[in-house]
């Protein structure tokens, strides 16, 4: 029978079926879109470009339904009721469709043979839409602001009219065009406008400066150029090489700049470089007292030692601005290519954990406050955890930590956050320490992994300044976690067979990246890109190079072991190239078939970069501080206000939806309590089967207090981040910290002209977190910085406070001593440990006081007044009391309150429980005389909650003698939050009112 191709197949649920993803679409059409009321009815359709006789399309369309609940119709499946419109939304060509890979790997285990390069599944879906008064409008409506993102994909609207007539028809969403290999070069000698204008076209992010530096190298004389044809013009593949290797995603140049800072008293002081004088500095000066250091920041990751077997991997990163243009797509490239981090760390580590955040505008934002051409806070917000979902799930690996955080100035670059714990042995089977990795000239460049396409391409550099209406599409990139974990499960086996010298992640800037800092420790190399895998034609060999398509690692491979390594990577279905080798030439030489692409000096390519000469001013502003009750007012509906902010509300619907249990060891875990639906304060992991060491995982983070002063902003979120460990039993002697940073640009232009006040903040944050992780004895491991998290659209531009997340990595040595903050028994005594002051500047009361008020948005909110600050001294002896009180036993409960206070903490205490508290809030320690709401809302560091059995009482005071501390009430069986001021009742909020207020705010 003649073999026919295209093919399309579409399957539908039965008519009896419930189509949960259509009425999903329904309910958020109504909720969001103010659409009429509509029912929505979904099917899947594969387009399959391959030769299929009828017969095999029949057994095909056989395999891929499920009989029970599908029907399938090829070409076309009839509708099974009238529809009034039907919305069709496919990827655009190019647009990685892991569905469609996954079909295609079907297909051929169906057909029982290998398919052809050129055979391929595409896949779409239809919804097929009826209600009354449905126009076409309503249809467009829905599918380009619910349904589909036009940058990734296509849309297409058919009435039942167009149906009858046949359409739609096939189509394949092929890439087109076979372009010819060319190699451009580029003349620099014009005026430092044309430079410019360079840049800007290319995207290729480079400061005037920048440019000239790059003319100046190519126009000296260089001999070895002229030996390969190659002149004074850099190729098109030097220059985007310069720019992503010298961009300030990997480069970190406003970090390494030369700093002139001025105090507000008008002291001057010269910084020389951030990162070496703040962030290594504090490591260097915490290292002698942690012996504990394998490797830090020279690194994809941080290594620490765990055991005698096992060292712990971590790294954190952030995916803003791919998230922002296509939220699915960039979450999950941000997960999974955070996952490759730890996998090239070293020789290779197993992945553990995952940990994820977010910082967004409300969902509830007004569609007219969004600016033109951004996408909802409320898309962004679905899309960005549904790709953390299906990059982390799909990979097999839990989360660990999970968190929101909502500010309005978040509406259009969001901070999305995500992070990989891994395990790495001592040593590898043949002896070699696995933390190390030795790239050896004479090794040869091999990649595995996924193949190469225009995704991705300008990742480093576009994330490298603002966004705006003309950021590159093809920047955005899909994950494939399928593909990555083949070649996660690849990697280990050929790490223990000894089968390379090093590896590292395709990460930003792709290949360039990769192959370019390996060959920095070898001396050089000589790469052909077209041996390079490509998912389509048409790359040019600068596409090639640069492309930051994902699920890809780089090899170090010895020749000898070649032949075994593609052994392993055919049994293993990973696809393995070799593209040259490495050598110590002192050059990075590129060809294409031969031909020259290109070629740089190492020592240029790495160390050319001019560095900044930046101005910083400091300024306290000042914030009107927030109206606050009488001290005789009741409370309780304040609380329960506060509790239904966005920053507090529970999102236990959205967390829920990735697992935390996959690979079994979970032991505190992220959702805790008697019906297991309040937060933790940190994540307790079994490190290894059988064994009791555990591995804790913590997070602090709270961008409004930089609004105040971002050095108390950092003390804080270091302070945070250790209470939390030390609230699940951690050790105080074993926290290591990563900082991530997230800001708005801080280089003084014409367009930023406020960058002295943001670069002084920045100062101030690295000064704090100097001295708080110095003071606590807590080195930093690892982190990031994304420097320019803004975005210019419809004419307006929009910044993002001053963003730090520190996240903390701990060891518990027993995991039976794991704590848990919920209240355990009635009868048990609360209290307080540490003295509340004064401090709602920039907290959770403050800005539910301001929005009471009627400040709109863009208006100067009243969060003034003092922003909390941490003690290191007193801070230390109470951690010290706390984990001395904790190894002996004497604690029921414990609970580092944050966000809202002691008011907020007494409450997640009470609803983990299911029990009620009764407190007297003239019995917890101050400094000071406070009224009510200060006690209450005032969200002081250092400070815990503890209930303890009423026989360990005595003991437990004595352990804490030298820390304030106060016994506040008592756990009662009843299911109230009662607390009283000199007998004065200020609170009686019925735990279910209380519970049903934090739970609804941010409910699906």
């Amino acid at each position: 029978m003649t073999s026919q191709r295209p093919r399309r197949l579409e399957l539908g649920l039965k008519p009896a079926v419930a189509d949960a993803h259509g009425q999903q679409v329904a309910r958020a059409a109504r909720a969001h879109l103010d659409l009429p009321p509509l029912a929505v009815r979904t099917r899947e359709i594969f387009t399959i470009d391959a030769a299929l006789t009828d017969d095999e399309m029949a057994r095909v369309a056989r395999e891929l339904t499920d009989p029970v609940i599908q029907l399938a119709g090829t070409p076309r499946l009839e509708p099974d009721e009238p529809f009034d419109w039907m919305v069709i939304v496919g990827f655009k060509p190019g647009v990685t469709d892991n569905i469609g890979r996954t079909a295609r790997a079907a297909l051929a285990d169906i057909l029982g043979r290998k398919l052809a390069a050129d055979e391929a599944v595409y896949t779409a879906r239809a919804y097929l839409l009826r209600g009354a008064g449905l126009t076409r409008a309503h249809a467009q409506a829905l599918a380009e602001g619910l349904l589909a993102n036009t940058l990734v994909e296509t849309i297409e609207i058919l009435s039942p009219g167009d149906w009858a007539a046949g359409k739609p028809e096939i189509h394949v969403p092929r890439v087109a065009g076979r372009a010819e290999a060319r190699v451009e070069r580029v003349d620099l000698t014009g005026s430092d406008a044309e430079l410019e204008r360079i840049s800007a076209e290319r995207t290729l992010s480079l400061s005037l400066n920048e440019m000239r530096a790059i003319r100046d190298h190519f126009a000296a004389p260089r001999p070895e150029r002229l030996a390969e044809g190659l002149d004074a013009r850099p190729t098109d593949l030097e220059l985007e090489t310069l720019a992503q290797t010298w961009s300030e995603h990997c480069k970190h140049k406003i970090f390494d700049a030369v700093i002139d800072y001025e105090d507000e008293r008008g002291q001057r002081r010269r910084i020389d470089s951030l990162f070496k004088n703040r962030v290594k500095a504090a490591t260097a000066e915490v290292a002698k007292r942690r012996p504990w250091l394998v490797s830090v920041f020279h690194d994809n990751a941080g290594v620490i030692d765990f055991n005698e077997r096992l060292d712990l991997v971590y790294k954190v990163e952030t995916h803003n601005s791919p998230s922002a243009l296509e939220p699915y797509g960039g979450a999950m490239t941000g997960i999974v290519g955070c996952n490759r981090d730890p996998l090239g760390t070293g020789m290779g580590a197993e992945l553990l954990i995952n940990v994820w955040g977010y910082c967004f505008a409300p969902p509830s934002l007004p569609a007219a406050l969004v600016p033109e051409g951004a996408l909802h806070p409320r898309r962004i917000r679905d899309g960005v955890h549904h790709g953390v979902i299906d990059g982390g799930n799909q990979s097999g690996i839990p989360y660990g930590v999970g968190w929101e955080f909502f500010d309005d100035r978040y509406m259009a670059k969001p901070l999305v956050y995500c992070g990989t714990v891994g395990l790495l042995p001592k040593r590898l089977p043949d002896g070699r320490p696995a933390a190390v990795k030795s790239p050896r000239a004479g090794d040869l460049v091999v990649m595995a992994g996924g193949r190469i396409g225009k995704d991705g391409i300008h990742g480093a550099t576009f994330s490298s300044v603002e966004l705006h209406a003309d950021s590159p599409v093809q920047a955005v990139q899909i994950g494939d976690p399928i593909t990555q974990k083949k070649l996660s499960d690849f990697l280990l086996e050929a790490r223990d067979a000894g089968l390379y010298s090093a590896v590292t992640d395709n990460g930003a800037g792709g290949l360039a990246s990769s192959v370019g800092e390996m060959a920095q420790a070898t001396g050089g190399a000589e790469i052909d890109l077209a041996h390079a895998p490509l998912k389509y034609e048409g790359l040019q060999p600068w596409e090639i190079w640069l492309s930051e398509a994902q699920e890809r690692m780089t090899f170090a491979v010895p020749p000898a072991n070649i032949d075994a390594l593609r052994e392993l990577a055919r049994r293993r279905d990973v696809e393995l190239s070799v593209l040259g080798q490495f050598n110590d030439s002192g050059r990075l030489t590129l060809r294409h078939n031969g031909a020259i692409a290109g070629q740089l000096e190492m020592e240029f390519l790495h160390g050319g970069c001019p560095r900044y000469e930046l101005r910083a001013k400091w300024n306290p502003p000042t914030f009107d501080p927030p109206a606050l009750p009488s001290p005789a007012a009741d409370l309780t509906g304040d609380l329960i206000a506060l509790m239904s902010r966005l920053n507090l509300a529970s999102n236990e619907s959205r967390a829920r939806q990735y697992d935390h249990e996959v690979k079994g060891r979970t032991v505190v875990k992220p959702w805790i309590g008697v019906d297991r639906d309040v937060p933790s304060d940190a994540t307790v992991f079994l490190a290894e089967y059988g064994g009791r060491e555990g591995i804790v995982l913590s997070r602090g983070f709270n961008s409004h207090y930089s609004d105040l002063d971002c050095y108390h902003m950092m003390g804080c979120a270091i302070d945070e981040a250790i209470r939390r460990i030390l609230a699940v039993g951690g050790r105080l002697d074993y926290i290591a910290g990563l900082d991530n940073f997230c800001w708005p640009d801080p280089v003084e232009s014409a367009v930023t002209p406020d960058g002295p006040y943001k670069l002084a903040q920045l100062v101030r944050a690295n000064d704090g977190l100097y001295d708080y992780c110095v003071a606590f004895g807590v080195p930093l491991i690892s982190g990031k910085d994304s420097m320019k998290n803004d975005s210019t659209r419809g004419g307006r531009k929009v910044s993002v406070p001053p963003s730090v997340l520190f996240s903390a990595i701990g060891r518990i040595d027993d995991i039976a001593g794991a704590l848990t903050l919920e209240a355990k028994a009635p009868g048990d005594l609360v209290y307080v440990i540490g003295a509340t002051r004064a401090e709602l500047g920039g907290s959770e009361y403050a800005w539910l006081a301001s929005e009471r008020a009627g400040r709109g948005w863009d208006e100067r909110p009243t969060i003034g007044g003092q922003v909390p600050r941490v003690d290191p001294d007193t801070a230390w002896t109470t951690y010290q009391a706390v984990e001395g009180a904790a190894r002996a036993g004497l604690l029921r409960s414990l609970h580092a309150p944050a966000l809202g206070g002691l008011a907020a903490g007494f409450s997640k205490v009470a609803m983990g429980g299911g029990l009620g508290l009764q407190l007297r809030l003239d019995a917890i320690p101050t400094t000071g005389e406070l009224s009510p709401a200060e006690l209450l809302f005032s969200e002081t560091a250092a400070r815990f909650i503890a209930t303890v059995a009423p026989e360990r009482a005595a003991d437990f005071e004595a352990a804490l003698a030298g820390v304030p501390l106060g016994r506040v009430g008592v756990v009662t069986a009843g299911a109230t939050l009662a607390a009283t001021d000199r007998d004065r009742p200020l609170l009686d909020a019925p735990l279910a009112q209380l519970k049903q207020a934090w739970q609804s705010a941010l409910a699906e």
